[in-house]
């Protein structure tokens, strides 16, 4: 009878015995794929963070806009909207937070954690790949060009449709907010000159309701493009924005 020693040396399968039994389905041998680190922690995490934040932003946000219908009782039973109005507010400051870091880490982050604060609209090469990423987009050319960060297109996509709607949410938000926190509040104090723009604080819940409503929009073209890429590009990208690394199919 084997003993239990011959048992587990007859078990060990050493690294050559993996490497040899590494493969895909058509039994072809596993390769090495080029991987390069492309998000850092502190970009990855306010990633998720304003995520989860213009989520819940966009969700409540719709309620205030669309209100539920009245319920019956007394109100300190029923405070659906004070918990609706509580949790917009409390992630529109989470929000501001993850974007304020966002920015601070792009002066320490590596030259991708920036690429989303700017357009290098002086570059006739940036405008030529920008033009070539939207016909590849379009399905008009066979093969796309390969980027450690952001792609030109994306790059372009990332400052109009995150940057600056989210830096105008903010702005607007905190704006509306300082009605209820007084004229005397920091936030009249640093965002009051909203009105002196929109005198009528109607128009200001106007834009930043239609602002709701571009941010749903990127949110779409931005989860479909994701996912798109992931698939035929044959380059990570939703994996990249979690472990931070991009990885080269072919």
């Amino acid at each position: 009878m084997m003993d239990a020693a011959a048992r587990r040396a007859e078990s060990r399968i050493d690294d050559a015995d993996l490497a040899a039994l590494a493969g895909d389905v058509a039994g072809d041998h596993a390769v090495e794929r080029p991987t390069l680190y492309v998000y850092e922690a502190p970009v990855r995490i306010a990633h998720w963070v304003s995520a989860f934040a213009i989520f819940t932003l966009m969700v409540t946000g719709y309620l205030i806009g669309s209100p539920l219908p009245t319920v019956s009782g007394e109100a300190y039973d029923t405070f659906v909207m004070g918990y609706i109005r509580f949790t917009h507010f409390a992630a529109g400051q989470v929000l501001a937070v993850s974007f304020l870091a966002r920015i601070v880490w792009a002066f320490f982050g590596n030259a991708h954690s920036r690429q989303i604060f700017y357009i290098p609209v002086w570059s006739k090469q940036f405008w030529y790949e920008v033009f070539y990423e939207a016909a590849w987009y379009a399905f008009l050319v066979a093969k796309p060009k390969r980027y450690v960060g952001h792609n030109p297109l994306a790059q372009v996509g990332m400052f109009t449709g995150f940057t600056l709607f989210v830096a105008f949410m903010i702005i607007t938000g905190f704006a509306l907010y300082s009605e209820g926190t007084g004229i005397d509040s920091w936030q009249h104090k640093l965002f009051g000159w909203v009105f002196s723009i929109w005198p009528n604080s109607q128009d200001v819940h106007t834009w930043h309701h239609l602002g709701m409503w571009a941010l749903v929009t990127f949110v779409i073209v931005h989860v479909y493009a994701a996912i798109r890429e992931d698939i035929m590009s044959r380059q990570s990208m939703i994996s990249s924005i979690v472990s931070g690394e991009r990885q080269f199919r072919d």
